[in-house]
């Protein structure tokens, strides 16, 4: 997917493989990762697991097409199923996965406060013309197939702020219907770093928007937590 064209969001993101055999880890565990002068720690949440272990060139280039060329992929987890289907050498899915990424131009920089919440606020001034809650696959049915439109606001608390987009693909033929892509974006401040996570999920029920706005939610608290210990 797209990334965010908001002016306040300038920070986030610009949402057939080679398949070797190796063993996945027994269990996923977080992890630090540098981001400037700062140690961060990182998980996935429950169901979903880290693709670095597996070393593999074209999962490293799946994560990266996620995002631009401006960004650096810490973390690109693909659910436990698709894992597995790496692992025997199975097409995947791809139905649902998630990154987190920072700012190459800004991760050697600290980030106050101040200026999360200056974004924030710029932000708030960009969420004006949000479609009313409800059924947004009718509302990406009146957008132009690839458009990516912003949905709502998912979070926005200190040190996190997190926006839901969509889009849809034309089928191939009049009989094919349109298949729908949920997606979101949240930019929060841990140990004094930027971080984007995004979180991509197949819309074909309202479970699916249900799923994408309570896993967001696990995902920054869990992340919150892992850094302020």
């Amino acid at each position: 997917m797209n990334a965010l064209r908001a002016p306040a969001l300038a920070l986030l993101l610009a949402v057939p493989l080679l398949l070797v055999a190796v063993p996945p880890p027994l269990a996923a565990a977080p992890f630090a990762v540098q981001v400037g002068d700062s140690r961060v720690s990182l998980d996935v949440p429950p169901g979903f697991a880290d693709t670095a272990f597996t070393g593999s060139p074209r999962l490293q280039e799946l994560g990266e097409s996620l995002t631009s060329a401006s960004n650096r992929v810490l973390l690109f987890a693909l659910s436990d199923a698709d894992l597995r289907r790496f692992t025997l050498g199975d097409q995947l899915e791809l139905r649902r996965y998630m990154v987190a990424v920072t700012s190459r131009a800004a991760e050697r920089e600290p980030m106050s406060e101040k200026a999360f919440r200056a974004l924030q606020d710029e932000l708030q001034r960009e969420l004006r013309q949000l479609p009313g809650a409800g059924d947004y696959q009718k509302y990406l049915e009146s957008r132009p197939p690839g458009t990516v439109s912003m949905l709502a606001e998912l979070r926005r608390d200190a040190g996190a702020i997190s926006v839901l987009q969509g889009t849809r693909s034309k089928g191939r033929s009049f009989f094919d219907r349109s298949t729908y892509l949920l997606s979101s974006t949240s930019l929060v401040l841990l140990r004094g770093k930027a971080l984007t996570l995004s979180v991509f999920t197949q819309y074909d029920d309202p479970a699916d928007l249900e799923w994408i706005r309570v896993t967001t939610n696990r995902w920054i608290d869990d992340l919150k937590r892992l850094n302020t210990r």
